[in-house]
């Protein structure tokens, strides 16, 4: 990349998330609200900085921490938990890494219960390795006093297509 096209990209990762972008949902702990990004709101924000072509993102390790199995109540319901270590590569070479973690709580099977959490683990890395480039990107989120205010605010509907 150029310095004028780093430059470009920087000055767009500086900007903070707007109210549109945010979402907030129970702690998993109680007590308080967790704020977010949606998944597919993230990769459609790292397509628009860097380009559809201009990132991408590959597991680096995809582990299962615990699959448990409970037939009480003769009844079969799974629960998976499952880490994943996810990588977010820019075209110049430049990389972070992160780790994403994702569960399945009483699945009727086996397979059902490891492909949600697989899938919510590596999305929940993709979020966070790309949070490390930029405030725009979910950084932002991290500052308290941001998100205190953010929620605030009421969100207007995003419109991207203007085709």
């Amino acid at each position: 990349m150029s310095p004028a096209e780093i430059a470009a990209v920087q000055g767009k990762l500086n900007l903070r998330l707007g109210p549109e972008y945010i979402a907030q949902r129970p702690s998993p702990g109680g007590g308080g609200k967790l704020t977010y990004v949606e998944g597919w709101r993230i990769i459609m924000l790292a397509n628009e900085v860097f380009g559809y072509n201009g990132w991408s993102s590959s597991i680096v390790k995809l582990e299962t921490d615990f699959c448990d199995v409970n037939e009480e109540y003769g009844t079969r319901r799974v629960s998976c938990g499952i880490s994943a270590m996810v990588r977010v590569t820019l075209k110049d070479g430049t990389y972070h890494e992160d780790v994403g973690y994702g569960t399945a709580d009483n699945l009727k099977s086996k397979g059902a219960a490891l492909d949600k959490a697989k899938k919510e683990a590596v999305t929940d890395g993709v979020k966070r390795a790309l949070r490390n480039f930029g405030n725009l990107l979910g950084l932002c989120l991290y500052e308290k006093q941001f998100t205190q205010e953010i929620i605030k605010i009421k969100a207007q509907p995003v419109s991207h297509c203007s085709f």
